[in-house]
């Protein structure tokens, strides 16, 4: 369940962040899909090496 709850509440954030740069015709604060979803697996790929070799 914790995991879960991990997993909703940053979800929940973007979603009302989302809404709220829309309603005031701001530039959503996120990279374009394909560039972000590559930086997180970066960082993802990063961290677990990390704690492969240390």
């Amino acid at each position: 369940m914790n995991i879960l709850l991990e997993i909703i509440k940053p979800a929940i954030a973007g979603i009302v962040l989302g809404i709220l740069f829309k309603k005031a015709r701001l530039p959503l604060p996120a990279p374009p899909v394909l560039a972000g979803v590559i930086g997180i697996l970066g960082v993802l790929i990063g961290g677990k090496l990390i704690e492969f070799f240390v």
